[in-house]
């Protein structure tokens, strides 16, 4: 257990932290112009209305990281306070970390703009370490998440830089640069803190109670109900409408496929409520990097039809074997929510950008591929090679993935040593998946419903 001191200490250095976040926002962040008081021409009045149009998306995307999330993770029957709390704090904290590492790859005069697009940009980035969490749910301590959340979060910034602005890759609802990142840095962390071969067996309170899993359905209907703005938030022109129309579709597919594999494949054909939670938001994941192309609604309901399926199986046969035979813990099953639908979305990026032409995407090519455009605004075969032609930027997109994977499990692998190998105490198998230790947990009054709750936990 944890001594009185040691848990004080811990939390003292969270507060250093939020205080180091102060002395760098002093020096560093500033209003950009469009939000400081100012008479301003007509362009900059357009910049600003545009900034506020995303409001309404901005909010959708906070329910999402702050609702969506949390609750999706209260299925463990003793960690709700844990998984909505530890929610709540590591999106806070890393919105205010994300807007300065990606402020510091976008300074201007060595300050960093602040606007609403930034606030939006660190929301989506405040994903990442929390799908990282979802691998690790139960079996890290909060200074543990602080320190994998730093390292994760600059590693990200710098592959998203890495992916968008120098291989420009397209990925309009991150699934390479977000989802495919998050799910296998946690993977990596996950693997270097796999318990020893004689404790491999899962703990007592690692499975879900019937009230709990209905929360976890709150946040999985959360998530349905506003993907379509997390895809489409920073799409441009009609993209952004065709973002939606996308994510919409894949979702709806690969939710009834999700209902019906699971039938086929559960025991005695009966629906498991892990398939519905998760597999059902796969269709967003998988359509996140080409929801902004011409897909055609046939299109996005096959990706959905796709990754509903590879869901549920990963649910059902993928994650017990990792379990059994690499001692790989992946508590919420991030590697078939995240990681797969994400590598079904890079290829299916692949496919569709070897088919992209101008006559095609008009004047959109500029927006959604700007590498296959030349300086006058013309497709790079019309300019004669100035740029990439269509398979090279298809080539692109799978080194784009190829690149991330590799810098999220080798920076996951070093973040997953630091933890299990430095100072940190790392949580004992008793103490996995209970709130006990680190909250105020209301005692149990009626006996009875105390004594109910023991017998659950021993027939589990």
């Amino acid at each position: 257990m944890h001594s009185p001191a040691a848990k004080v200490s811990g939390y003292v250095v969270l507060m250093t932290v939020q205080i180091i976040f102060l002395v760098l926002f002093w020096l560093f962040v500033r209003y950009e112009k469009t939000a400081l008081p100012r008479a301003i021409d007509a362009e900059d009045a357009g910049s600003a209305k545009e900034h506020v149009s995303k409001y309404p998306q901005f909010q959708d995307i906070q329910v999402m990281i702050f609702i969506g999330f949390g609750f999706l993770m209260t299925f463990l029957r003793k960690y709700g306070y844990s998984a909505t709390g530890f929610t709540l704090f590591m999106a806070a904290l890393v919105v205010q970390w994300s807007v300065l590492m990606k402020g510091f790859l976008h300074m201007e005069g060595g300050k960093i703009s602040l606007s609403l697009e930034n606030i939006i940009d660190a929301d989506i980035a405040a994903a990442v370490p929390l799908i990282s969490m979802g691998a690790l749910l139960g079996r890290t301590t909060p200074i543990q998440l602080l320190c994998m959340s730093i390292f994760e979060v600059a590693l990200f910034a710098a592959n998203e830089y890495l992916a968008l602005n120098v291989f420009s890759i397209c990925d309009c609802g991150g699934s390479i640069t977000v989802h495919a990142f998050g799910a296998y840095f946690g993977l990596a962390v996950a693997l270097m803190l796999r318990p020893s071969s004689d404790q491999n067996e899962t703990g007592k309170l690692e499975g879900a109670s019937y009230t709990s899993d209905i929360f976890a359905m709150i946040g999985t209907t959360f998530l349905w109900v506003y993907w379509p703005s997390f895809n489409s938030v920073l799409a441009e022109g009609a993209g952004g409408e065709r973002a939606i129309l996308n994510t919409f579709l894949s979702l709806a597919a690969a939710t009834v496929t999700s209902f019906v594999v699971s039938a086929l494949v559960s025991h005695e054909n009966k629906l498991d409520m892990v398939h519905v939670q998760n597999s059902t938001l796969a269709g967003g994941v998988a359509v996140g990097t080409v929801c902004n192309l011409l897909l055609g609604a046939h299109g996005a309901i096959l990706i959905g039809i796709i990754a509903g399926t590879v869901s549920v199986l990963g649910y059902r046969y993928l994650t017990p074997w990792l379990t059994a035979n690499l001692r790989l813990h992946d508590t919420c099953g991030v590697h078939n929510l995240h990681g797969m639908p994400a590598l079904i979305s890079a290829i299916a990026s692949a496919i569709y950008a070897s088919m992209a032409t101008v006559g095609e995407y008009q004047s959109e090519l500029q927006n959604i591929f700007p590498a296959m455009v030349g300086t006058n605004g013309t497709e790079t075969k019309i300019m004669g090679g100035l740029g990439r032609n269509a398979s090279s930027q298809a080539g692109y997109q799978l080194f784009g993935i190829a690149v991330t994977l590799v810098i999220a499990i080798g920076g996951g692998i070093l973040t997953g040593a630091v933890l299990k190998y430095t100072n940190f105490r790392n949580l004992k198998k008793d103490e996995h998946h209970q709130d006990e230790h680190y909250w105020e947990v209301p005692a149990v009054e009626n006996k009875e419903e105390y004594e109910l709750e023991k017998v659950d936990e021993l027939l589990s």
